[in-house]
């Protein structure tokens, strides 16, 4: 989907170059991240308003280091390079670089200099925080480049060359932990740049319904509905473009939390008069899981059966010729690195399997959003904060959160003390503050009192976490108080369990999910 003004971000292989992106996209301005060996006149077909070139782990000149293609240089249209990037235009065009004896990394304090339109609206009378992570640095500015920042330790923390309107920073606007990075950035969109912005949620649904019904014609699309906010999001963004030529089909795989599949359902059908098949197979994949323990194992099997489930039933409806998913556009990000499609991290294709089994052509209206914006667009809609808000769901469901065997009894005590989870995190408010937060139910049984009687029952472990993303995660600091009622409400409430722990270990080491 064409947006009015893009800015394209090449992406040198850095941790944070996704970042970048979701700045330029907060400031209403649309963005795209292409990898490094992108040419020149392929940015050109693009028809980009401006460029930025990403940060990375590379040391300039070593060999296999990502390379700067100077044509990029050439397109008539500004140019901010961060941290690599600011190193890569001190190298190929006639600077001095210098390597650090230690890496820098963390807090320095920015001197700004001269008059660069980077600084406008920043106080120049004092030193501006800024995050530096970087070996080398630019020693000598290329000629034409004049030095706009130092800090204690470089001499050339930025430059600028204002006739060609090329701008380097050596430290990384994009992240909160440089002060003044959002007025950096959005500087460089509106006073050097002088871009539009005009990338809305509102827009963006106006342009998807228009292509969507353009591609569909009056053909069919078949949608698997999860009950996450992805897939409903695209379930009525399709409904709007082709109506009742979407078909949806909701699998109840056994592993859903209590009453999640009937809610999501329900609400659909009420409120959007989605043409909506409930498919009930919690028998058919819980036989298939029993007595299974492996985590990978137990994931295979669900997403196998998944798929027979849904051809089965994509097949009763006749002839169908696209299947809609929600990809995300990190997830299309992740599927190419920035060295290039040879060095793939993973498919994007988040019902794996099912393109190519049942022969079907893709529509991936959210392809080009970040999770955030799926949350705009959800509102937008006007889906509910219930579903607009829910915490993210793994594909398995509970059959990765009990640990170890899977039976109706263990689904059953980890359903309720995960719902009272759910609860007091709503009641308190701290829903909305944490990325996630679930029950899991431990493969062991500890000793307790209960009344004057010894009692040896379940462990239910609990999981609450804070994240942007979910690439890392630090687990949430809840008010005791919280933390206590929970505990109380589970022990006294759900039959099977003397004694709730709490995980409070962060993402590395440990992942997000015990399995």
């Amino acid at each position: 989907m064409e947006a009015q003004t893009k800015v394209i971000i090449i992406d040198y292989g850095s941790q944070v170059t996704q970042l970048i992106a979701r700045r330029v996209r907060e400031a209403g301005v649309y963005s795209e991240i292409h990898p490094c060996i992108v040419t020149a006149d392929q940015v050109r077909a693009m028809k980009p308003a401006a460029v930025i070139l990403s940060g990375g782990p590379a040391s300039v000149g070593e060999a296999d280091a990502p390379t700067l293609e100077k044509g990029l240089l050439e397109l008539g249209v500004p140019v901010l390079a961060i941290c690599y990037g600011m190193q890569l235009l001190g190298h190929n065009l006639g600077g001095q670089l210098a390597t650090s004896e230690t890496r820098e990394y963390g807090p320095a304090d920015l001197t700004l200099l001269g008059d660069c339109p980077l600084w406008d609206g920043i106080d120049k009378s004092a030193t501006t925080r800024v995050w530096m992570s970087h070996g080398d640095k630019v020693k000598t500015p290329p000629p034409g480049f004049a030095v706009v920042g130092r800090t204690a330790t470089l001499d050339v923390a930025a430059m600028a060359d204002d006739a060609r309107r090329i701008y380097a920073v050596q430290f990384h606007p994009e992240v909160h932990h440089t002060e003044e990075g959002t007025r950096i950035i959005n500087n460089f969109l509106f006073h050097v740049a002088k871009l539009k912005a005009d990338w809305t949620m509102s827009s963006f649904v106006e342009r998807a319904i228009k292509e969507m019904a353009e591609t569909v014609g009056d053909r069919h699309v078949v949608c698997a509905l999860s009950g996450g906010i992805d897939s409903t999001v695209v379930a009525v963004l399709l409904h709007k473009a082709i109506g009742k030529r979407l078909h949806c089909i909701f699998v109840d795989n056994g592993v859903l939390r209590l009453n999640e599949g009937q809610e999501v359902v329900d609400y659909l059908r009420e409120h959007f008069d989605l043409n909506l098949k409930y498919v009930q197979a919690q028998r058919r994949f819980l036989d298939k899981l029993e007595g299974v323990e492996d985590p990978e194992q137990k994931r295979k099997i669900i997403g196998y059966t998944f798929i027979e489930v849904f051809d089965e039933e994509a097949k009763a409806l006749g002839h169908v010729d696209f299947l809609a998913q929600g990809t995300l556009y990190p997830d299309v990000i992740e599927s190419v690195s920035h060295k290039g499609p040879s060095a793939v991290i993973k498919s994007h294709h988040n019902v794996g399997g099912l393109p190519e089994k049942m022969n079907l052509k893709l529509i991936e209206p959210l392809r080009e959003l970040f999770k955030d914006e799926v949350r705009k667009v959800a509102g937008e809609l006007g889906l509910p904060d219930f579903i607009i808000w829910r915490h993210p769901f793994p594909g398995p469901g509970l059959a990765i959160r009990v640990i170890g065997e899977i039976t109706e009894e263990r689904l059953d005590i980890l359903r309720k003390a995960d719902k009272i989870v759910q609860a007091e995190l709503m009641s308190s408010g701290w829903y909305r503050k944490v990325w996630q937060g679930f029950a899991v139910l431990l493969p062991l049984k500890t000793v307790g009192v209960m009344g004057d009687g010894r009692t040896y029952e379940h462990v239910i472990a609990l999981r609450i976490v804070d994240s942007v993303d979910a690439m890392t995660a630090d687990w949430a600091r809840l008010p005791s108080e919280l933390l206590e009622r929970i505990s109380s409400r589970i022990i006294n409430e759900v039959k099977g369990v003397n004694r709730v722990v709490y995980d409070i270990s962060s993402k590395p080491p440990s992942t997000i999910e015990w399995e």
